[in-house]
């Protein structure tokens, strides 16, 4: 039972990531770009079983969609250390505003 227990955790944890690559992918190849601003930054704070403290940080932007919407959309693939009022470029899709992905 424990075996079918991890190996759907495992298969679940491969399809999000398989997701996440391919919207990005789409994002990068298809999105448009944005002038955005940083709005929020979210602080997580865990520790590992050996007692080590890891501090991790979501960065959310707003930006103006094409057809004029205000969105705020949590930031994909980590740019670093952001700061709440950073202008910064992103891109999106139009279909799915609140996937973005800084823009290269």
């Amino acid at each position: 039972m424990a075996y079918a227990l991890i190996a759907l955790v495992v298969i679940v944890i491969g399809f999000s990531i398989i997701t996440t690559i391919k919207r990005n992918n789409a994002i990068q190849k298809d999105g448009i770009e944005a002038d955005a601003v940083v709005s929020r930054v979210d602080e997580n704070e865990d520790t590992d079983s050996d007692g080590n403290r890891e501090v991790t940080y979501v960065y959310y932007v707003k930006y103006q969609t094409k057809d004029g919407q205000t969105v705020e959309a949590k930031l994909g693939n980590e740019p670093g250390h952001l700061y709440v009022g950073k202008e910064l470029r992103i891109k999106y899709l139009p279909e799915k505003p609140k996937y973005v992905i800084p823009a290269r």
